[in-house]
């Protein structure tokens, strides 16, 4: 069974996202491509945004490279679990870097929502948080409640001791798309200027 078949006990995306980003302050967030990117958008544009259009599989990557860079500031990575599975290395290095101040949140829709909602390998037997424990990532966990989106929203804000990675489990039903800006200089140099850096 395919696309906009029902499952019990996943939360509505957008209403997730808004809590989990209700109590930013100084967050850098990057988000993946596709919807990741519109329900962070739906929740109101940023400066500290960054929108990461194509280079599918590299958003904790680039994360990761923030995470380091700014050790002082939290740092939230929103995708998909499409993407992530492209990207299941970067489990192994984040497992190495142990950033305190970075936090991974998977939407896992159990889909392939920008090519035609074909089902992916968490549709199935892939645990993704099982995964990230497995690579060393101590704090790998699964959401199923907006309570525990919110639990998850206080930790992300904050510097801690060791990177979290949250696989929240949501509907299949889509949301409208809300298109922030795709220019890729335009996003770098905004997000530079955010942290007190030239735009170049």
């Amino acid at each position: 069974m395919r696309g906009g078949r029902k499952i019990k006990g996943r939360l509505d995306r957008r209403e997730a996202v808004a809590a989990l980003l209700a109590p930013r302050r100084d967050t850098l967030v990057v988000t993946g491509l596709g919807a990741a990117t519109y329900d962070v958008a739906a929740a109101g544009d940023h400066e500290r945004n960054f929108y990461l259009w194509g280079a599918m599989g590299g958003t904790l990557a680039l994360g990761l490279g923030l995470a380091l860079a700014q050790p002082e500031v939290p740092v939230l990575v929103v995708t998909g679990d499409g993407e992530m599975l492209m990207g299941l290395g970067s489990f192994a290095t984040l497992a190495q870097q142990v950033p305190g101040n970075l936090t991974v949140v998977i939407l896992d829709n159990g889909l392939y929502g920008e090519t035609g909602q074909q089902e992916t390998h968490t549709a199935g037997a892939t645990d993704l948080a099982a995964v990230a424990k497995a690579c060393g990532i101590a704090d790998s966990t699964t959401l199923t409640t907006l309570a525990e989106v919110g639990t998850l929203a206080a930790r992300a804000h904050a510097v801690g001791k060791q990177p979290t990675v949250a696989v929240v489990k949501i509907a299949r039903e889509d949301a409208p798309r809300v298109v922030p800006v795709r220019e890729g200089a335009y996003n770098k140099s905004r997000l530079r200027v955010a942290l007190g850096l030239s735009a170049d």
